[in-house]
């Protein structure tokens, strides 16, 4: 990330800073790993430290179905069902000591604030447009947009009508942009698929100067409290520093071609501890004369793959939906779809967009994805008669 800076700041951290009537700010350092990792210091009219109550905790863990899976596995995500509540509408469908992976399609704006205390958050925009305000500013948001949000921010979300949907991720480590795009200097590389220009800061708002009662649902260790604060969250005057949410959007990744195939780390977009984020875009098709553009077959022997179907044909899949997921678990080899590949021959291009997500330790199955799973996808590579008639007949 970039330095950033909104608002009003002393010259100096860690000194005296006063509002014009000679009231003090109060400085926040807002980071991770300690005091080692990236951070921004925060400036508030009040303490952001006064607790009224907190309450019991609600326990939200994902309730396990298949916990050992080598089976390929297709999930509607069309039938994931619609919630009133931003966080009850989240349906964890994957899971693993990692990151959590869920679909979710919340029809209300929230009347409360959120803070995530353990994981950062990715909230891809499938469907719906709105305002993500935080305590560092706001991002207004709609189709395509990466929200991506760092743990330990406090947020509330405003979305323009009931019809949404996100492909959310819990991460318990950092979700960075991929080290192999920057230089030594943390800057994005010539040749890196996209910039610090398509990265988007907070818009700065005025502070909020309210006291009174003020709910914050705080997530950790898969439970969550409510707590009252006597001061509203959004009180900060200005802040500095590279921690903070951020938006990209899924059209500014500019693809990566070839002559033949080349793999899908070209697609990478986001990296964290032990998973990778892909995004597959619009993207002209390998210009070999004798190329074939659908992807060969292979095992992906030390990471399962999942794919979120966003816009578009997917050119290597047959009777797949939109906001459908594809599960195909490591060490066992999957390719395209009978007929796929004998289509993508002589093709020049695509409009497909998709999110594919790759954990380096196998995903255990939720009862919510088993709710919605398509129990045919295993079979759905089996060739019938009339294909190898077809595939004769080319010879």
């Amino acid at each position: 990330m970039s330095y950033q800076k909104s608002g009003k700041i002393p010259a100096k951290r860690h000194t005296v800073f006063k509002s014009a009537d000679n009231h003090f700010y109060y400085e926040q350092l807002f980071g991770t790993e300690g005091f080692h990792g990236i951070s921004s210091l925060l400036y508030h009219i009040h303490r952001p430290t006064q607790i009224k109550s907190i309450s019991e905790p609600k326990d939200v863990s994902p309730k396990i179905a298949v916990a050992k899976n080598v089976t390929p596995r297709m999930f509607k995500g069309m039938n994931v069902a619609p919630e009133n509540d931003f966080l009850e509408s989240r349906k964890i469908l994957l899971v693993n000591n990692d990151l959590k992976l869920g679909l979710a399609k919340p029809k209300k704006s929230t009347d409360y604030f959120y803070k995530n205390a353990e994981c950062d958050e990715l909230l891809f925009i499938h469907e719906g447009s709105g305002t993500l305000k935080t305590f560092l500013g706001n991002l207004e948001f709609s189709y395509g947009d990466y929200l991506i949000i760092p743990r330990g921010t406090i947020y509330a979300i405003e979305f323009n009508d009931e019809k949404n949907t996100l492909l959310f991720i819990e991460s318990h480590s950092p979700i960075n942009t991929p080290k192999r795009y920057r230089n030594e200097f943390g800057q994005m590389l010539e040749h890196a698929p996209f910039c610090e220009r398509d990265m988007i800061a907070p818009t700065f708002v005025e502070p909020i100067d309210e006291k009174g009662e003020f709910l914050i649902k705080v997530k950790k260790e898969d439970q969550i409290w409510d707590f009252i604060y006597a001061t509203h969250p959004f009180d900060v005057v200005g802040w500095d520093g590279y921690f903070y949410p951020y938006k990209f959007n899924i059209k500014n990744f500019e693809p990566i071609t070839g002559r033949v195939h080349l793999p899908p780390p070209i697609h990478q977009n986001f990296e964290a501890h032990n998973f990778v984020v892909c995004s597959f875009v619009a993207r002209m098709y390998d210009y070999h004369p004798q190329a074939i553009p659908a992807p060969y077959n292979h095992s992906n022997i030390d990471s399962d793959e999942v794919l979120f179907y966003t816009e578009g044909d997917f050119m290597s899949r047959n009777h797949i939906d939109l906001m459908d997921f594809t599960l195909h678990p490591g060490g066992v080899v999957h390719g395209p779809h009978p007929g796929a590949m004998e289509r993508s021959i002589g093709k020049k291009s695509t409009e497909e967009f998709a999110v594919m997500v790759d954990p380096f330790r196998p995903f255990k199955i939720t009862e919510e994805a088993m709710k919605v799973e398509d129990p045919s996808y295993k079979t759905s590579w089996l060739e019938d008669e009339d294909h190898h008639l077809s595939d004769r007949s080319q010879e």
